[in-house]
């Protein structure tokens, strides 16, 4: 048996909350913005379609049934709620946190953040203006 001092599960916590805020100070400001995905895991036939759950000029967040695997490559389709071709690049599974499904009793999805690669620098400014305007209205909604 193993027993875990105060001071340990501090440690882990500070570790834990050092690691979060690490996520949130990101690269490119991020969004709430649920628009249609697929989602293909490389060297399979398996695709994943799903709404994102916010989105940035370097990803997207996803929660899905099924955990993709850390670093897994995936190829995306992104369609955002404008009238031009969805946008197809390659990603990284960069972060999954397992979660219980509320609605079904021992059935868990997957928090997923996948990090754009290979995306056409005019598709990332795409969403670079789509998570701006979105910013934009939500501020004018606060005021």
């Amino acid at each position: 048996m193993y027993t875990v001092t105060c001071v340990e599960i501090v440690n882990v916590l500070e570790e834990i909350h050092f690691m979060w805020n690490g996520i949130n100070r990101r690269k490119f400001p991020r969004a709430s913005y649920k628009c249609l995905i697929t989602i293909k895991k490389r060297l399979t036939a398996k695709t994943i379609s799903t709404h994102t759950e916010n989105i940035g000029a370097g990803g997207i967040c996803v929660l899905i049934k099924e955990d993709l695997g850390l670093f897994q490559g995936v190829d995306l389709e992104l369609f955002l709620e404008d009238t031009r071709p969805p946008i197809k690049c390659g990603g990284t599974v960069v972060w999954v946190v397992k979660k219980s499904e509320p609605k079904q009793k021992g059935s868990y999805i997957y928090d997923t953040g996948i990090e754009f690669i290979d995306i056409r620098p005019e598709d990332r400014d795409r969403i670079s203006e789509a998570v701006e305007e979105i910013l934009r209205s939500q501020a004018r909604g606060k005021k």
